[in-house]
C-alpha cells in the first residue's frame, strides 16, 4: 500500500475526485491510503493562521513557515522510502518517469502552496519541488490531485489489466496511436481496414506508425529523448517522406 498525506488549506477541493472512479477503487481495495490534512490543524495561535505579508514588501500574502514544517514533522514516518514533495510553479516538471519513480515509492507527503507561494524555509524540509507545467493556478490542490491520479493508476493492481497503461501516451516516450470502437462506420467515418483484418502483424505496425506519425506532428521533442528501434527510423523517414508530399 501506498501512503498519501496531502497539507492544504483546502481539504473540501479533494472530496469528490477522492470519493470517484479509480481513486475509490484503488482506496476500496487497499492499494493507496489517502489523508488530507488541512493547514490550520498545525497552528499554535487562536485564529490558526496561515499566512503573513511578505517581509520587504510587496503583493500578496505568503503562507507561513511553521504549520508547513509542523505538519510535515508529524506526519513523517519512519519508514524507508519517504518522500516529501511540494507542488510549486519553480519545481521540475512533471512527467510519465516522474510518476512511475514515485509510484514505488512507500509514502508521500504533498504539500499544496496558495497565495504567493510558502516561506522560503520551507524548502528545507522537502524532497522534491514538482511544477505540472509551465502556466499558473490558483494553488497546489489540481496539480497535487493531476500527481496523486497519474501515480495511483500505475501502482500494481490498480488497472483492471496490469498492461493496460504501457500502451499509453508517453509510457513508451510516444504519443499513443488513435483507438477505435463500435460501430464500424458512424457519419461517414469508418474504421482503417487493417484493424478489422485480425493480422496482428500488420496492426501492430500500423499502430506503431500511428504513434510516431502523431508525436512527430504534434510532439516532435519527444522524438529527440526516445530511443528508437532501425525499423522505427525506416518508418518515421516514410511519414516524413509522405507529409512533405503531402505539403
Amino acid at each position: 500500500m501506498v501512503r498519501f498525506d496531502i497539507l492544504t488549506l483546502f481539504t473540501g477541493m479533494f472530496s469528490s475526485p477522492l470519493n470517484e472512479s479509480l481513486l475509490k477503487r484503488a482506496q476500496a481495495k487497499e492499494l493507496i491510503d489517502v489523508k488530507v490534512h488541512n493547514i490550520r490543524d498545525f497552528s499554535s495561535d487562536k485564529h490558526h493562521t496561515a499566512d503573513d505579508y511578505p517581509y520587504g514588501g510587496g503583493m500578496g500574502m505568503v503562507m507561513k513557515p511553521e504549520l508547513i514544517i509542523r505538519g510535515i514533522e508529524k506526519l513523517r514516518s519512519p519508514v524507508d522510502g519517504l518522500k516529501v514533495i511540494l507542488m510549486t510553479p519553480q519545481g521540475r516538471k512533471f512527467d510519465q518517469g516522474s510518476a512511475l519513480m514515485l509510484s514505488r515509492v512507500s509514502h508521500l507527503i504533498i504539500v499544496c502552496g496558495r497565495y504567493e507561494g510558502t516561506d522560503e524555509r520551507v524548502r528545507e524540509y522537502v524532497d522534491e519541488e514538482i511544477s505540472i507545467g509551465d502556466y499558473v493556478l490558483s494553488g497546489g490542490e489540481l496539480a497535487a490531485m493531476v500527481l496523486l491520479d497519474a501515480v495511483t493508476r500505475l501502482i500494481p493492481g490498480v488497472l483492471g489489466n496490469p498492461g493496460s497503461a504501457d500502451d499509453e501516451s508517453f509510457s513508451t516516450g510516444l504519443l499513443e496511436y488513435p483507438q477505435y470502437t463500435r460501430p464500424r462506420e458512424y457519419r461517414g467515418l469508418e474504421v482503417p481496414e487493417v484493424l478489422l483484418s485480425g493480422h496482428h502483424e500488420k496492426i501492430n505496425r500500423w499502430r506503431r506508425t500511428q504513434s510516431l506519425k502523431r508525436t512527430l506532428e504534434r510532439r516532435p521533442d519527444l522524438l529527440e529523448k526516445v530511443e528508437l528501434s532501425d525499423q522505427d527510423q525506416s518508418l518515421l523517414s516514410e511519414i516524413r517522406k509522405e507529409l512533405n508530399e503531402g505539403k
